[in-house]
């Protein structure tokens, strides 16, 4: 009988009700303040301009108001810099994945002589980097300043691209490719026809990771084009957020009427700015969340 009530040893114990319910606080907490700044934009953004201006809107909108989201989609400027940022965005993400693929490739042939110093040349620049006056030197030697290529071409190719594809390659059973070479197959119909057909997770972390960094990046744009019609989105949100203000002491009655006018739909126009130019990146994600969970995974593991 008092073996029928026995503990087994063996037996997996379940986890404490209590410490799971603190993980789940603590982490509707972490994701909380992950969430709430984007949150705290978005009501900003429609909530009234004085509410705004004094700083007054914290859970909840204070008043509805979407004339900022008005003057966005009216700026033909916002609109010049939004097809600039596709034009980078699709330039660099296709450049990026296919120079990772092509430069990744050859790394996993263990034919290949020299891949171990070709690797080890590969991790220099990782690390060191000759710095933004020798950049923009060779930007403008190559004849790239003040060109969409100026962007473009400094950054379609990514080491840590190579690095990541390369692990993922080196995933992919040794069988299989020989398999592929008994039945003729050359390396070029290798990596097109049987690698990169089963590459996706990797290739969807390549392009996400792309995407959002050309959509987020203004500094190259400040460097290299001084010419304002081939700046991207993220320098057009820079000039807004940094723009002066004017001095209302030396206006008239009515144009300082105007002006504060002005001054506050501004300060809401910099939030509505930020939603507008963040929501294509939120909304690209689902598109690849198929397979950038399993390409980060396994891309990131080492040989």
């Amino acid at each position: 009988m008092t073996a029928m009530f026995r503990r087994n040893p063996n037996k997996i114990k379940s986890g404490s009700v209590a410490v799971d319910v603190l993980l789940y606080v603590i982490a509707l907490f972490i994701c909380l303040i992950t969430l709430y700044p984007f949150y705290y934009v978005v009501i900003m953004s429609v909530s009234s301009p004085l509410e705004v201006a004094a700083m007054n809107v914290y859970w909840f909108p204070k008043g509805f108001i979407l004339d900022s989201y008005e003057l966005i989609i009216r700026d033909s400027r916002m609109w010049w810099a939004y097809s600039n940022t596709i034009i980078y965005v699709a330039a660099g993400t296709l450049l990026n994945c296919i120079t990772a693929v092509l430069g990744a490739y050859p790394l996993t042939v263990r034919t290949l002589k020299g891949r171990k110093w070709i690797i080890a040349f590969l991790l220099i620049p990782m690390y060191f980097g000759g710095g933004l006056i020798p950049s923009f030197l060779l930007v403008n030697k190559l004849g790239l300043y003040n060109t969409m290529f100026a962007i473009i071409i400094p950054g379609m190719v990514g080491i840590w691209n190579i690095i990541l594809v390369r692990t993922y390659f080196t995933t992919i059973p040794e069988a299989l490719k020989e398999s592929a070479f008994i039945d003729g197959a050359s390396h070029l119909q290798l990596l097109f026809k049987i690698i990169l057909p089963i590459s996706k997770p990797i290739i969807a972390v390549i392009a996400i990771y792309t995407i959002v960094g050309i959509w987020n990046s203004w500094f190259e744009a400040l460097v290299y084009l001084p010419n304002e019609k081939l700046h991207p989105l993220q320098m057009y949100l820079y000039r807004v957020v940094v723009q002066q203000t004017v001095d209302l002491k030396l206006l008239s009655l009515e144009e300082t009427r105007n002006a504060v006018a002005t001054m506050l739909s501004n300060i809401q126009l910099k939030y509505s700015i930020i939603v507008f130019t963040t929501l294509p990146v939120i909304f690209t994600y689902p598109f690849f969340q198929k397979y950038f969970m399993k390409g980060a995974l396994l891309g990131s593991l080492k040989e």
